[in-house]
């Protein structure tokens, strides 16, 4: 097994060295790989240039790992994933399809199958265009290839091989047993429900070849990365930082342009084009730095939206808190303020008092939960957080499907099939809070709560004193700027949920006179029904509340009380 970790990598990408380690590829083999890539044409560049010259040398790298990577005595490749993240402009397609080609070259099964698979039509004809443009370019390629146009699929004469170029879709690979998939810009099928499956079906008919590899090229997504994107990004950055070093894990070589951290969260620092190189490798090649300054000042002029999507596309800076000038200030502050570890039930365990915020619950909407604790001694504000949706969403919401289910596998987010379910399961969590002598005020959006009232009822947690109407609008405002304060501050601090991460992003203020407003209608198709529960909490706790009443899990047996308040919280 290959250790395939970078841990070096940020060293290497301000010095612009290899982002591929030191690997004992097959020389030979390598060799042999990159000699044919070199001797491939670019088709739509003037004078048709061969790679040797065209592709950069972090491209020819990849050649070399690909083909170095397989050793024919032992019929093993030793790797059988590599994800590539490069900036828009890289080139990727082009080099890829040079890189499919010489796949087929390499290739020594018969009627072995090699796929190009790409997420839109327009992608897919792109590179079935420059592989078809190579091969006419190259006399002798003509001899051996046969392009056939209306199939997009490119045959080889000799061994009956074919290369097939497809838009993404599970049905045109079950039951594939291919040699070599490339799989063009990931990042745009991150919002498919079906992308998981679909690289399960490949990889599974890869695992079927002993030569069989999958090389991934995608760029950042220009919204937040969810679903098969984020799960292969996530994985691609712990192998390259050495997470699963010696472990038995599906070898994947990551190459990942992307900043260092120090670079990525400063935009006075990214935005500087003396830093651009750091991440495009292809600079000086197929991108020019005059023409990308241009570019960049004229998507500036245009505000914080467009440099937000030019950001991630042509810097692969990833979408993440509170970017846009319309997001709530407090936003900016979110990722700080999250405290690791920290539970529901360890807030129950550390606080003098709770006050729960509620929101939403249509079949459109979130129904958000906000259970925020002020913390014994430090007066710190403590908040957890959880949402439930109708499974209705799903359908209307196609487009969120992939982020909501990794919402339901993170535990933060319950779909039901009746909002019922989810009131019932609301007041359970509230009734916890006051089984346990903490609870202050249930604050909620005095509008359309009656079914959320009634399920807290059967709690006994009930009456004017209890459950109270929560303004919204403009009246929110002192909630707003309390929480803003109190996050900049490091007097409030989360859980570090991926539910109120998405929610927060989603928040967006409106001026209103002399203050500023959060509403649903401001933010859009964007959920913070979370956001909005926790601001009625905020609401109830900046009014210095005290628990109603005190119940038999007062002790001073503290491990005894944890361990109550813990089989209560199981039990929800």
């Amino acid at each position: 097994m290959w250790d395939l970790s970078c841990p070096d990598w940020e060293r290497r990408i301000r010095t612009g060295a290899s982002l591929i380690p030191d690997l004992p590829l097959n020389r030979e083999e390598a060799d042999l790989g990159l000699q044919i890539f070199d001797e491939l044409r670019l088709p739509d560049v003037a004078g048709m240039p061969k790679l040797k010259d065209a592709a950069g040398q972090w491209f020819r790298d990849i050649v070399r790992a690909t083909f170095g990577s397989w050793d024919p005595r032992t019929e093993e490749r030793m790797i059988r994933d590599i994800f590539l993240l490069a900036p828009k402009g890289q080139s990727k397609t082009s080099y890829s399809a040079g890189l499919m080609l010489t796949a087929m070259l390499m290739n020594r099964n018969p009627r072995a199958e090699m796929l190009f698979v790409g997420p839109t039509q327009a992608i897919s004809d792109g590179a079935y265009d420059q592989a078809v443009g190579m091969i006419e370019a190259a006399p002798e390629l003509k001899r051996r290839f046969r392009p056939i146009e209306h199939q997009k699929r490119i045959e080889d004469l000799v061994n009956k091989s074919e290369m097939r170029i497809k838009t993404f879709d599970l049905s045109i690979l079950t039951g594939s047993m291919p040699s070599f998939v490339l799989v063009d810009e990931l990042h745009l099928l991150g919002r498919n429900a079906h992308t998981e499956k679909v690289l399960r079906q490949i990889r599974g008919g890869l695992e079927k070849r002993r030569d069989g590899l999958l090389l991934i090229t995608t760029t950042q997504s220009d919204q937040r990365p969810v679903g098969a994107f984020r799960a292969e990004l996530m994985m691609a950055r712990k192998i390259r930082d050495g997470a699963f070093r010696g472990q038995n894990i599906r070898p994947m070589l990551p190459v990942l342009y992307e900043f260092p951290e120090d670079i990525a969260k400063d935009q006075k620092r990214w935005e500087d084009p003396a830093m651009w190189g750091m991440v495009m490798p292809n600079l000086g090649r197929s991108v020019r730095l005059s023409s990308l300054i241009q570019d960049w000042e004229a998507e500036r002029a245009k505000g914080a939206a467009a440099i937000q999507v030019w950001a991630s596309q042509h810097l692969n800076i990833e979408i993440g808190v509170g970017l846009k000038t319309d997001d709530w200030r407090g936003a900016e502050y979110w990722p700080e303020a999250a405290e690791p570890g920290l539970t529901f039930e360890g807030i129950l365990g550390r606080c003098d008092v709770v006050c729960v915020g509620i929101d939403g619950g249509g079949l459109d909407d979130l129904l958000g939960l906000a259970v925020l604790g002020r913390e014994r001694v430090t007066r710190r504000w403590l908040l957890w957080t959880r949402a439930w949706a109708h499974t209705s969403v799903l359908e209307r919401r196609k487009g969120e499907e992939a982020l909501l289910r990794d919402l339901e596998a993170a535990g933060d987010l319950v779909i039901v099939d009746e909002m019922e379910d989810a009131f019932a399961q609301l007041a359970d969590i509230v009734a916890t809070v006051d089984t346990a002598g903490l609870l202050a005020k249930v604050g909620l959006d005095p509008m359309g709560v009656g079914a959320i009232v009634d399920a807290l009822a059967e709690k006994d947690i009930a009456g004017e004193a209890r459950v109270v109407g929560i303004s919204q609008g403009w009246t929110l405002n002192g909630a707003i700027k309390t929480s803003e304060i109190k996050l900049a501050s490091g007097t409030l601090v989360h859980c570090g949920q991926p539910l109120m991460a998405w929610c927060v992003g989603n928040a967006k203020v409106e001026p209103r006179g002399n203050a500023i407003t959060i509403t649903k209608q401001i933010s859009g198709a964007g959920k913070i029904d979370p956001v909005m529960a926790a601001l009625n909490a905020v609401a109830l706790m900046s009014r210095n509340p005290e628990a109603q009443g005190r119940s038999g899990w007062e002790t001073d047996d503290i491990d005894g009380l944890m361990d109550r308040i813990e089989a209560a919280a199981a039990a929800l």
